[in-house]
This record gives C-alpha cells, sequence and structure tokens, in this order.
C-alpha cells in the first residue's frame, strides 16, 4: 500500500559536519517516495508523466527517476540534450522560440515539439519533421483561464505571449499537429487544474477528434501531503473517458523534488545592528532567487518565526546586496560560528536557477543515498566561475 506520510530526513548532524558547505543535499529515500506517489497515479490512469527539467534537473538522480518516469519535458535545446545524454526516454521540447540553427539538433533528439504559435509552426514544423520523420509536433495553446496565485507565475494573465489563443488556431494549424500543450497551474491542487481543463475543452475541444495526445503541463503540487490525488484521479480518469483516443501528458517539475532535501550553509559570522545577524556562506539572491523573487519564506529546520524561540537572529547571505537576507528565525539555543543551518526543500528551482554573482561559490551538489552512503556528485571551483565569464 501507497504510505500516505512523507519519511523522515536522514541527515543526522554527524553526516553534515561531513559534508562540504554550502551544498544541496538530495534525499533518494525521498525522492523515491515522491516517484511512488507518482507511479500510482500512473497506474490507475493511463496517463504518461515527465520531468520538467526548468524545475528539477538534478541528472546524477536520473537511474532512479527514469524507474517511474516516462521521459523529460525540455525548454530548449540544452534541456533537450541533456535529457537524450542522460534520461534516455521521451524527449518533449517546447521553447516560446526557436532559433532556426537549433531546430535540426532539436528534432533529431526530440520525441514530441511543441511550438508555441502558428507562425513557428509553419517556419519549423515541415523542416524538423523531414529532419525526424517519428517526430509528433504540437502547439501550444492558451485557454485564457489561470487560478496562479502569484501574477508573475501566471502563463494565462493579460498579455501573456506563453501560447496560442482559440482565435488564432484554424483549421491549417490543426492538421499540422498531433497534440495541444497547456499550462497554467503554479504549485496548486486539482481543483485548479479543473477549472483550466473546463476553459480549455470549450475552447479547443472542437479540435481534440483530430489529435493523438494533449499535455496538461506542469504546476500539478501531485507530492504534497495535502493535494487531492483522489480528485486528480477522477479528473483524468474522465477526460479519457470523454476522449479514449488521447494519449494525456503531465509534466511536473517541482512536484519530483518536492521536500526532497534541504540547502546546507554555515554560520561565518555574528554581527550586532539592533539585532543579531548570522552572517552564512550562501546567498539567497545567488542560491534560493526564489525567495526573493516570488518571495517566500524558506523553513529553516529546527527553526522557528522571529521571537518565537529564546534567541532569534537574521540569517543573511554573504552577498554585497543589502537585501540579501533569508530571513528572521528563533532558535532554542544561541548560534555560533561553524554551525550547520539547513533550509528545508531546496532542491527544485534552485539548482537550476543559482548564480555565482560576487564569485560566491555554488554549493556542492551530494547525495544521501537509500544505503545511507553519502556520495559527493559535484564540487564547484574557480574555474566553473572563471569559464562563465569569458
Amino acid at each position: 500500500m501507497l504510505s500516505t506520510s512523507r519519511p523522515p530526513s536522514r541527515l543526522t548532524r554527524e553526516i553534515l559536519h561531513t559534508l562540504p558547505s554550502p551544498a544541496w543535499i538530495l534525499e533518494e529515500h525521498l525522492l523515491e517516495y515522491n516517484l511512488n506517489i507518482l507511479k500510482n497515479i500512473k497506474e490507475r490512469t493511463g496517463v504518461r508523466i515527465l520531468l520538467a527539467l526548468k524545475g528539477y534537473a538534478l541528472w546524477h538522480s536520473f537511474p532512479l527517476i527514469r524507474e517511474t518516469l516516462d521521459g523529460c519535458c525540455a525548454s530548449g535545446l540544452w534541456e533537450a540534450q541533456l535529457a537524450a545524454e542522460e534520461f534516455g526516454r521521451e524527449v518533449h521540447t517546447y521553447a516560446p522560440a526557436f532559433k532556426e540553427e537549433e531546430i535540426p539538433r532539436i528534432a533529431r533528439i526530440s520525441h514530441h515539439l511543441v511550438f508555441n504559435s502558428p507562425a513557428q509552426l509553419r517556419r519549423f514544423g515541415n523542416t524538423a519533421k523531414k529532419i525526424n520523420p517519428d517526430l509528433s509536433l504540437g502547439l501550444r495553446v492558451n485557454p485564457e483561464y489561470s487560478e496562479a496565485p502569484v501574477e508573475l507565475y501566471n502563463p494565462c494573465g493579460l498579455h501573456s505571449r506563453l501560447g496560442t489563443l482559440e482565435g488564432s488556431i484554424d483549421e491549417r494549424v490543426v492538421e499540422s499537429v498531433d497534440g495541444f500543450h497547456f499550462h497554467a497551474l503554479c504549485e496548486q491542487d486539482a481543483s485548479a487544474l479543473e477549472g483550466v481543463l473546463k476553459a480549455f475543452e470549450e475552447k479547443f475541444g472542437r479540435w481534440l477528434p483530430q489529435l493523438r495526445w494533449v499535455n496538461f503541463g506542469g504546476g500539478h503540487h501531485i507530492t504534497r501531503e495535502d493535494y487531492d490525488r483522489e480528485k486528480l484521479i477522477g479528473i483524468l480518469s474522465e477526460f479519457r473517458r470523454r476522449h479514449p483516443h488521447l494519449q494525456i501528458y503531465l509534466e511536473p517539475g517541482e512536484a519530483v523534488g518536492w521536500q526532497t532535501g534541504p540547502l546546507m550553509a554555515t554560520v561565518l559570522d555574528i554581527v550586532e545592528n539592533g539585532m543579531q545577524i548570522a552572517i552564512l556562506d550562501s546567498s539567497a539572491e545567488a542560491h534560493m532567487p526564489d525567495t526573493i523573487i516570488m518571495p517566500y519564506r524558506a523553513e529553516v529546520r529546527g527553526a522557528g518565526k522571529a521571537g518565537e524561540k529564546a534567541y532569534t537572529y537574521r540569517l543573511a547571505g554573504n552577498t554585497c546586496l543589502a537585501g540579501d537576507i533569508m530571513g528572521e528565525y528563533s532558535f532554542d539555543e544561541p548560534l555560533k560560528v561553524g554551525e550547520r543551518i539547513l533550509f528545508e526543500d531546496q532542491m527544485h528551482y534552485t539548482v537550476v536557477k543559482a548564480s555565482t554573482f560576487n564569485g560566491i561559490p555554488l554549493p556542492a551538489l551530494v547525495t544521501l543515498q537509500r544505503d545511507g552512503k553519502i556520495r559527493v556528485d559535484r564540487r564547484f571551483t574557480y574555474e566553473d566561475f572563471k569559464s562563465r565569464l569569458g
């Protein structure tokens, strides 16, 4: 029977002090828990599930992930190449716009190629099919409906460039593709998908009998503990009943890496300016950019909100940006220089977005394997920083 509660972390104080700092630490048993949830969805609905590399692209973990998932969705040539080289199953490639010189390589390594507009489809579709006759072409459509909680992450917002509107599709366009793709969710439950799917079918349903597949995009927070997975199964099953000839795809990214490991940092110094400020060897700006962009507050293991516990500190990054601040947290005991700090749930939309702003080193990539052994997958060096600049 599928477990309904997420297993605990296996990271101990002793393990943490053997690791390079800062470091992203993937716990394989937590990744396996997420994959078992996705496997259950697949088995009960017949959908195919892809890993969205834009959210999670730790290719050292691909051997475990490809045991369950059907392939990857890529946001351009380099992600498609990574999927082809390291994942080895289906490669679905979409971008808001493709460059002409990229099309031959993308066409050769992709199974699905999804265009954002009829103009790009007309410009590159025939060329791509000549290069790879087995390639399945698709078009991203905009259902003009979303319940995205933040406008920055709303693909269907006012004047969105993402996807084709209903009025821009005609019979010639539909005859050129095998499927439609839509994406309108952001960290949301099945009820949000229900609303999007209703709008999608109202606007584009008349074309569905001519298609072979539909991709429901990402943003499905399937592995979150309070996600209504039974509702999702019902929605997917009912759609298949209405359209039995269509293959359904989902492409979660965050849901794959959800709560699979922390970012570990170390206290370098503690300064006083109206409050205690702990300077870490990491950075919100460089290593956890969504905490500033979205923004959101990352949880710290063992910590509470400011004033909740006996000792409150502002945790701050080691860059010149005044706003490079993780937030204010309280602890049961005073922090000390050299102490390890764990920012929870930092495996998705962090590694793929991280930078070397100020020349701050990228965190090491570490895996706590299912057998309990530690594997350091990558340490980044000065040469990694320098080579990006010339």
